[in-house]
């Protein structure tokens, strides 16, 4: 059973254009977020999914820099794009993560990972796994996994152009048709943004690097935390940004 994350990346974003591309502490946030993501146990492969638009050349691009494949599929079906790159990379299992993810955990992430492994040995397999089901994870920790075979099964169907740009939305939309799994922290840190999607989150994320560089290219969560214990007010920088999608 192959497990290939898939993080989508590209340039045209609303909020905060080039988001994926932008100079992170001397890494790009797409670099951050895949050097993390090559780093989740469990794990055979990380594939960026980018779009056949040309200002997404940059992003092709970077992703050669990175040593990572980059597979190109439609900017607004993001379903195709994702199974497109998962039938090119044989994925069975494939993990969810987004470019504006640089504080991705990859000790958290491979939870979820291993939770969606374990539930295929079930009577009712699992088709998917989430730790962002019920949010007990900062945002920007979301990792999301889900078998080929349920990608497969609503591609198949005439579902609305919504639940074909946000990936697994028809599948918690659905819940009944779909096996899911529920991947928790032990504490609620739920209420932390710690993703990339205006510039307000860029510098939250940008001021979180420069107190903690000294922690080394993967800051762990728990010295995010602690940071934030000690400076309360760096949650306000974001706080009154509201997420697009839940």
């Amino acid at each position: 059973m192959k497990t290939v994350v898939i993080i989508q990346a590209r340039v045209g974003s609303s909020r905060l254009p080039g988001k994926a591309l932008l100079d992170l502490a001397g890494q790009t946030v797409l670099g951050h977020t895949v050097m993390r993501a090559l780093r989740i146990e469990g794990v055979d492969e990380v594939v960026v999914a980018t779009t056949v638009e040309e200002r997404d050349d940059a992003v092709v691009r970077e992703a050669e820099r990175l040593g990572v494949p980059c597979f190109r599929g439609s900017e607004h079906d993001v379903l195709s794009r994702y199974l497109g790159a998962a039938r090119r990379h044989d994925a069975d299992l494939i993990v969810r993560i987004t470019s504006d993810c640089p504080l991705i955990d990859p000790v958290e992430s491979a939870k979820v990972v291993r939770a969606l492994v374990r539930g295929q040995e079930d009577p009712r397999p699992a088709d998917y796994a989430s730790n962002g089901l019920r949010r007990t994870y900062p945002r920007g920790l979301d990792t999301e996994a889900v078998t080929r075979d349920a990608l497969e099964r609503i591609y198949a169907l005439e579902t609305a152009p919504r639940e074909r740009e946000h990936v697994t939305l028809y599948i918690n939309e659905h819940a009944d048709d779909f096996r899911r799994i529920s991947v928790e922290n032990d504490e609620d840190h739920g209420d932390y943004r710690w993703t990339v999607d205006t510039p307000e989150d860029f510098q939250l994320v940008s001021e979180i690097w420069r107190r903690l560089a000294a922690e080394g290219p993967i800051i762990p969560t728990r010295s995010i935390l602690a940071l934030f214990a000690r400076e309360p007010a760096l949650k306000q920088i974001n706080a009154h940004i509201e997420q697009k999608i839940p």
